[in-house]
C-alpha cells in the first residue's frame, strides 16, 4: 500500500491528519526545519507527537530540512539527540553535512533526501542511496515517465508530492529570498517575494504557478511503484490537511474526489498538472486573489467535523476470561499485549455475565482509536459482572495497552567528544595566498583563452561548439554540466564523447553530476548550487572524492573563513547570481518557445529588470538585477574565486579580470552579495 504522508505544522493539524487517515505525518521539532513560522513540536513536545501517532499506527517524519552554519553544529547534535529520544521513524534532510552527522550519531533512524536536496534523475537518486539514503523525495518538477523511470531503477523508495503548493524555483535552488530581503529559503525562512507582481510584458505574476494537484494520477502513481505521497502544507490550516487526506484516501479507495472543497479551502487560481503530465505552459500560473481568499469560509464548517471526532482505526483482539475465583481481560495489537486483571465475580440471581453480555460491554471502544476485531470469551456459568466493572476492565487495558505503544522505541545514540569550531569574528583581508582566478563562461564569443585565468568553465554546450577547444585548452577546461537534467542517458552521451577528446573535468551545481563523473572516470568539483554551508559538508564532498568545492554564496566571508577540512574551496566572486532555476518558463508566450532566443527579462512591482535565461529550452535561470561585484577585497581564505560571466560583452569580461587582478572597484551598479552580511 502506499503511503499518504500528511503535513502536520501544529498539533491541531496532527489531529486533523491522524483522524482524517493518514498513515504518516511531517513534523519540524523546535528549529532546521523548513517552516519556521510553523508552530512546530519543539519545546518537549515531539516526543508527546510521536506517541500519539505510534499509538494510532501512525509514523512520523521529522523535518531536518534547512543548511546549517558550523556554528549551529552542537545544537544540531542535541536536535539529533531529541528526535532519537523521541523515537522519531525517520528524518527528511536537505543539507550533506546534517546527513552524515545523522549516519554518524543515529544510524537507526531512517534518512530521506528532502526534495530541497533537487534530486529530479536518476543519478541524482542513485547517489543519495549511495549516501545511505532510505528513500528520496523526488523533484515536484517531473512528468510522470520520469517518475516512474527514476522509482524502477534507484533501488530506494520515491516519494512524491500529490498536492499543495508550487515554488517556481526547483526546491534548493532558490536564493530570491535571501537575496532581496536576507530572508534564506534554504534556511527556512522563505519571504515568497516570487509571489508578488513581477511581469514579463504579456502578463502579471510570472513567477507564481497555481497549486499543483495530481490526485487524480493516484493509480498510475500507485502502478510506478511510488512508495509515499506526499500533501504539502505545514503552513495550512487544520481545514486544509482535513481536506487534502480525505480526498486522497477517497481517490486511492477508487471513490469520488471532492475538487471543489478542495479548491476552496486553498488555491491560487485553482489547480495545475503540468508537470506530471508535461503540459508546461501559461496555463500553470497562478496567485492568490480574493475570490481564493473567500472561498474558504464557506467549507470550513464542513471540513472541521472530518476530524472532530477520533477515528477508530487500530484493530485490536480481546480475551476475557471469569472464573468464580476472578476476571481477566488480555488485548493484543500488532505485537503488543496486556493483560489487566478485573472485579471477583458475584453469584448470578437473575442475569449472568455470558460471553455475549461481556462482548456487548466490553467492544464499546468509542473515544479512542481502537475498534476490536476479534473478541473471544471463556465465561464459567452461573456468574455476573455488572457492566461498569466490565467498562473499567476495558479503560484499563486499552489505557495500558495506549502507554505500550506510545512509548519511544530505542535508538541507538553514539556519543562523540564534541570537534572544536572554529571562531568567527572579523574577516581578515590581510596576508595569505592570492586565490586563483577562475572565468564561467556563458558563451565561447566571451572572451579569449589569452585572458589571464586560471581555469575556464564552459557549459557543457558550449564546449560541443567547436572541436579543438578540449584539445587545444583542455588543461585550463572545465565543463559546467547543466544545473537541471532530464535527459540522463543523452547528457552522459554528450559528456563521454568529450571525455574521449580528453576532456577530464566537470563541475556540477547538482548531486547527479558526482554520480555521472564518477562513471565516466572524470574529475569532479562542486559547484554554489550544491549548497556547501558547513565543515561536515566539505568532509562529506571530500568523502565523495570531489576535487574542490564552491561555498554557497548565502554564507558570509567570516563563516567561510572558520570552515575547517582540507578541500580547496572557493566562491562565486563576480557576477549575476542564479536566483532560481525552473522548469516552467515565466516569460513564455502563448505561441510556446517560438523563435525566442533564450533571453528575455521579468521586471517587479518597482521597474526593476532580472534577466531570464534558458538553458537548451529544457529549463531556465533568474539572474539578479545587477552583478556580484567584490574585486577590491582581499579574500586570502579561498583557493579559488569564481567570475561568473553570463551577458556581458568581451570587453566587459576583460574589464572585470582586470578588476579582480588588481582588487580594483567597480563604479557600475552592484552588490556586494551576501558574504559579508548576515541571513535568517
Amino acid at each position: 500500500m502506499v503511503e499518504v504522508l500528511a503535513p502536520a505544522g501544529g498539533r491541531e493539524q496532527l489531529i486533523a491528519a491522524a483522524r482524517c487517515g493518514a498513515d504518516a505525518v511531517y513534523l519540524g521539532a523546535g528549529g532546521f526545519n523548513a517552516r519556521q513560522s510553523a508552530e512546530n513540536f519543539g519545546g518537549g513536545r515531539l516526543s508527546e507527537a510521536v506517541s500519539y501517532c505510534h499509538v494510532r499506527g501512525i509514523k512520523t517524519h521529522v523535518t531536518v530540512n534547512t543548511l546549517v552554519m558550523d556554528s549551529e553544529l552542537p545544537m544540531l547534535d542535541d536536535t539529533i539527540d531529541e528526535i532519537a529520544r523521541a523515537g522519531a521513524d525517520a528524518v527528511i534532510i536537505q543539507d550533506l553535512g546534517v546527513a552524515a552527522r545523522f549516519r554518524e550519531r543515529t544510524p537507526d533512524i531512517a534518512r530521506h533526501a528532502s526534495t530541497q536536496m533537487t534530486i529530479h534523475n536518476l543519478d541524482g537518486a542513485k547517489l543519495a542511496a549511495d549516501l545511505g539514503f532510505s528513500r528520496v523525495v523526488l523533484a515536484r518538477e517531473l512528468t510522470l515517465k520520469e517518475i516512474e523511470y527514476i522509482t524502477a531503477r534507484c533501488g530506494i523508495e520515491t516519494e512524491v508530492f500529490i498536492h499543495g503548493a508550487l515554488c517556481m524555483c526547483a526546491s534548493g535552488q532558490c536564493y530570491l529570498s535571501s537575496m532581496l530581503g536576507g530572508r534564506s529559503g534554504n534556511r527556512g525562512c522563505c519571504a515568497q517575494p516570487c509571489r508578488l507582481d513581477f511581469n514579463n510584458g504579456e502578463r502579471g505574476h510570472a513567477l507564481s504557478l497555481k497549486d499543483m494537484s495530481h490526485i487524480k494520477y493516484v493509480k498510475a502513481l500507485s502502478e510506478a511503484g511510488v512508495a509515499s505521497f506526499k500533501i504539502e502544507g505545514r503552513m495550512k490550516r487544520p481545514e486544509y490537511v482535513a481536506a487534502a487526506v480525505t480526498a486522497v484516501r477517497a481517490a486511492l479507495a477508487g471513490g469520488p474526489v471532492d475538487e471543489e472543497t478542495l479548491r476552496a479551502v486553498f488555491s491560487r487560481s485553482g489547480f495545475t498538472d503540468g508537470y506530471i503530465t508535461g503540459k508546461r505552459d501559461a496555463t500553470m500560473f497562478g496567485y492568490r486573489e480574493k475570490e481564493d481568499v473567500t472561498a474558504a469560509q464557506g467549507v470550513l464548517g464542513k471540513l472541521a467535523g472530518l476530524y472532530r471526532s477520533e477515528r477508530q482505526s487500530v484493530p485490536v483482539d480481546m480475551t476475557f476470561e471469569m472464573t468464580a475465583e476472578g476476571s481477566k481481560l488480555t488485548v493484543r495489537c500488532e505485537g503488543d499485549s496486556v493483560t489487566v486483571a478485573g472485579d471477583r465475580p458475584e453469584t448470578a440471581i437473575n442475569r449472568p455475565t455470558d460471553a455475549e453480555s461481556a462482548k456487548k460491554s466490553l467492544e464499546k471502544t468509542g473515544g479512542t482509536p481502537y475498534f476490536v476485531r476479534g473478541f473471544e470469551a471463556r465465561v464459567a456459568p452461573g456468574f455476573m459482572l455488572p457492566a461498569s466493572a466490565l467498562n473499567a476492565l476495558r479503560r484499563e487495558a486499552l489505557d495500558k495497552l495506549t502507554g505500550l505503544r506510545g512509548r519511544p522505541r530505542e535508538v541507538n545514540i553514539i556519543q562523540k567528544p564534541p570537534e572544536k569550531i572554529a571562531p568567527e569574528g572579523q574577516y581578515s583581508t590581510e596576508g595569505g595566498k592570492k586565490p586563483e582566478i577562475w572565468g564561467r563562461f556563458d558563451s565561447v564569443f566571451q572572451f579569449t583563452w589569452d585572458f589571464p585565468l586560471d581555469k575556464v568553465i564552459l557549459p557543457l554546450k558550449e564546449a560541443e561548439k567547436s572541436p579543438d577547444i578540449v584539445e587545444n585548452h583542455g588543461e585550463m577546461l572545465i565543463i559546467e554540466l547543466p544545473a537541471l537534467s532530464f535527459d540522463s542517458e543523452n547528457l552522459e552521451k554528450r559528456v563521454a564523447a568529450l571525455r574521449d577528446r580528453g576532456a577530464g573535468r566537470v563541475i556540477c551545481d547538482n548531486l547527479y553530476g558526482i554520480t555521472l563523473a564518477k562513471r565516466l572516470g572524470m574529475e569532479v568539483y562542486g559547484g554554489a548550487g550544491l549548497n556547501v554551508m558547513n565543515s561536515a559538508a566539505l568532509s562529506e564532498l571530500a568523502r565523495l572524492g570531489l576535487s574542490a568545492a564552491t561555498v554557497s554564496f548565502e554564507l558570509s566571508m567570516n563563516k567561510i573563513a572558520a570552515l575547517s577540512g582540507t578541500l580547496p574551496r572557493g566562491i562565486v566572486a563576480y557576477g549575476r547570481l542564479p536566483l532560481m532555476r525552473f522548469r516552467a518558463c515565466p516569460v513564455m508566450g502563448k505561441a510556446g518557445c517560438g523563435d525566442c532566443d533564450g533571453r528575455r527579462e521579468l521586471t517587479d512591482r518597482r521597474g526593476v529588470k532580472f534577466p531570464v535565461m534558458c538553458s537548451e529550452r529544457k529549463y531556465g535561470t533568474l539572474l539578479n538585477s545587477v552583478p556580484l561585484h567584490i574585486a577590491e577585497r582581499n579574500l586570502p581564505a579561498l583557493d579559488f574565486l569564481t567570475l561568473w560571466f553570463t551577458l556581458e560583452t568581451p570587453e566587459e569580461v576583460k574589464t572585470v579580470i582586470d578588476q579582480y587582478k588588481n582588487a580594483v572597484p567597480s563604479a557600475a551598479p552592484r552588490t556586494g552579495g551576501l558574504y559579508f552580511r548576515q541571513i535568517q
